[in-house]
């Protein structure tokens, strides 16, 4: 029993053609449906249907959806969600485009998150017969995958909880306020090997920080901001490292607002990985370590 990956992010945004423009043609997705005021788009190297939903009507995250390995895992997630104590519902085939059966509930920070084994089979690009390491002809960044999610809300510790007990997650990296004081104040939890899956900052309830794309390598990451040069896309940093994961980042935002990032580089976190610990007077080389201080935005824009 085990949850593979964050599937699908599903975002709201106030002008659904600009969206299109910044999803598809600059950072490279593909757009598989539409209708309903709504677009479902996959990266390159992703077999499933879509991994972004953007809906016209506001800013911010509608929900997560996490894919598990086998259709048995919904039953026994539900009733581990349930003894947690958390609201739980089931969702049925066709509730979401493209996607089976499946288990939603709401998070201590008040998000909602999905659960589900099956979505329909796009297939990728390149296929799985004797491949190309890469489509010819990608359009802007071309993001090949949706890779993680930073969310807000003020249970920090109670995420931290929910995604262990209930689903045998791990926590990569943690900030404290001190040694002393040790208030979580933001964590990183791993679904299996890589540095975070989801990471939750303590702020308000129900928001988003971002989403972000894996890039293959730190040139890729730059050749991304040369795009966003290019296209005006409203940067909020980077190029640069960060300390917490030690991964390379542009943070972006989409003609929306809603942040999005891309990502490279960081390490193999594996269960038996053991905690790194921040403190919060160490919290700008922590998240920006060639500046080693915040913006004032990265911790005050959400969505």
């Amino acid at each position: 029993m085990s949850i593979m990956r964050l599937g699908y992010v599903h975002a709201r945004v106030t002008d659904l053609e600009a969206s299109r423009s910044h999803y598809s043609d600059t950072l490279g997705m593909e757009v598989k449906a539409e209708g309903d005021g709504k677009l479902y788009l996959k990266g390159w190297d992703e077999y499933d249907h879509h991994s972004v939903v953007l809906e016209e009507g506001g800013v911010g995250a509608v929900k997560f959806g996490f894919k598990v390995s086998h259709a048995t895992d919904l039953e026994q997630y539900e009733r581990a969600l349930q003894q947690f104590g958390v609201t739980v519902e089931r969702m049925a085939k066709g509730d979401n485009l493209a996607t089976g059966d499946g288990v939603r509930f709401i998070s201590p920070t008040n998000h909602v998150f999905e659960l589900y084994h099956e979505m329909d089979y796009a297939g990728t690009e390149t296929g799985t017969l004797n491949p190309q390491t890469f489509p010819r002809h990608l359009r802007g960044v071309g993001v090949p995958r949706l890779d993680h999610t930073l969310i807000t809300g003020d249970d920090v510790e109670g995420m931290e909880r929910l995604f262990i007990d209930c689903f045998g997650w791990h926590i990569s990296e943690r900030v404290i306020a001190s040694p002393e004081e040790p208030t979580c104040l933001a964590t990183f939890l791993s679904a299996g090997h890589k540095a975070h899956d989801l990471a939750i900052l303590k702020g308000p309830d129900s928001k988003l920080h971002h989403f972000a794309f894996i890039l293959d390598d730190w040139n890729a990451v730059l050749r991304a901001g040369d795009l966003f040069a290019m296209d005006d896309v409203p940067v909020d940093i980077g190029p640069t490292r960060h300390g917490i994961t030690r991964g390379t980042t542009i943070y972006f935002f989409d003609p929306s607002g809603n942040r999005n990032e891309v990502f490279a580089g960081s390490y193999t976190s594996c269960a038996d990985f053991p905690t790194i610990t921040w403190t919060a007077d160490q919290l700008g080389r922590a998240v920006f370590y060639h500046a080693r201080e915040l913006n004032d935005r990265f911790l005050s824009v959400f969505t």
